[in-house]
């Protein structure tokens, strides 16, 4: 069997309501011919969205296939008795022209127990935000289930959402259980568990071409909703450091560093026991590895399989990189 080597996937591009066109104009090698780009899946293997190769002899491959080819060699043995041929993440950029839904997501135990599928925690770092811009995320008070059955049948939720105001590095980690809304103005990269389950509690009045409002579910987000913990502080603090990989996120799902590079990085990853995704962020940078030489360009994704141990990260001539992997 062939070695494997770093992956790149073709974007899966979403149209959304509340969508616009960075995803095009600042992630720049994607063309979409949508009007509202909204999200564009960068490494998916969730059934009808799987996410296929477009470099070297696995091109035209999707993620699942190879996952049941390549099995431990490709996501590493522990994610493979954990998770079996399920890939564990789900990578976007999200581009949020106008504010989305205020929402929530089931946690394991409950998305599990009503829908046999996976909880959905999640992060966001900010790519880029206007003036003003910002993140709805938990609420700015302690709030009992009384007071927010009130403030979502009088349409005043809004009063009590927690709004950050960011600016482009700005990272949050969002815990199934937690009410949030990306706010006009931004885009984001979002890790996340492998889970499409979203509960719409209020969507801003707003109604499509046809003048009819989206479905809210709001039963299902009352079972939902962490309510002891949806006061806390939901902004990631780390200290940005050039060169070296500084942690973003560690948790139980996923585990997020930044690279930001003007020199080259030697990366090694026997360890780990797991894939590595890499997103590029801003600029641009070559992954080496054995043989194998890939570029990445502003906005692109690389998937490096689980076999690989050894990799270099050449910037050309500065790059700021997302590091992602499960562990």
């Amino acid at each position: 069997m062939s070695a494997l080597y770093p992956l790149k996937f073709t974007p899966i591009l979403k149209e959304k309501i509340w969508g616009g066109n960075k995803i095009e104009t600042i992630l720049k090698h994607k063309i979409s011919p949508m009007r509202n780009c909204g999200e564009s899946w960068e490494v998916s293997g969730l059934v009808e969205d799987e996410s296929v190769v477009s470099n070297g002899f696995l091109a035209e491959n999707n993620l699942n296939e190879l996952l049941e080819i390549y099995l431990t060699d490709f996501v590493g043995e522990k994610n493979y008795e954990k998770y079996g041929l399920g890939f564990p993440l789900l990578i976007k950029f999200i581009d949020a022209q106008d504010n989305l839904s205020v929402q929530v997501h089931p946690d394991d135990t409950l998305a599990q127990e009503k829908y046999g599928q996976n909880g959905k925690t999640e992060m966001w770092h900010v790519i880029q935000a206007d003036e003003g811009a910002g993140l709805y995320v938990g609420f700015n008070q302690k709030v009992t289930e009384h007071q927010y059955v009130s403030a979502v049948e009088n349409g005043t939720l809004e009063l009590l959402l927690k709004f950050y105001p960011v600016k482009a590095g700005d990272t949050f980690m969002i815990p199934a259980g937690t009410v949030h809304a990306i706010g006009k103005g931004v885009l984001l990269a979002e890790i996340q568990q492998p889970s499409d389950i979203t509960f719409r509690i209020f969507d801003w009045n707003r109604v499509d071409e046809n003048g009819n409002s989206r479905e809210l579910h709001t039963e299902e987000a009352l079972d939902a909703i962490h309510f002891e913990e949806n006061v806390d502080d939901f902004k990631v603090k780390y200290a940005p450091e050039k060169n070296r990989t500084v942690t973003l996120v560690h948790s139980p799902f996923f585990n997020t560093n930044m690279l930001d590079m003007d020199m080259q990085v030697e990366k090694s990853f026997g360890h780990l026991d797991t894939f590595v995704i890499y997103m590029c962020l801003e600029g641009n940078a070559f992954l080496i590895s054995g043989d194998n030489k890939e570029h990445l360009e502003t906005g692109e994704v690389v998937l490096v399989p689980a076999e690989i141990s050894q990799l270099q990260i050449i910037p050309d001539p500065k790059a700021k990189l997302l590091e992602v992997y499960c562990s």
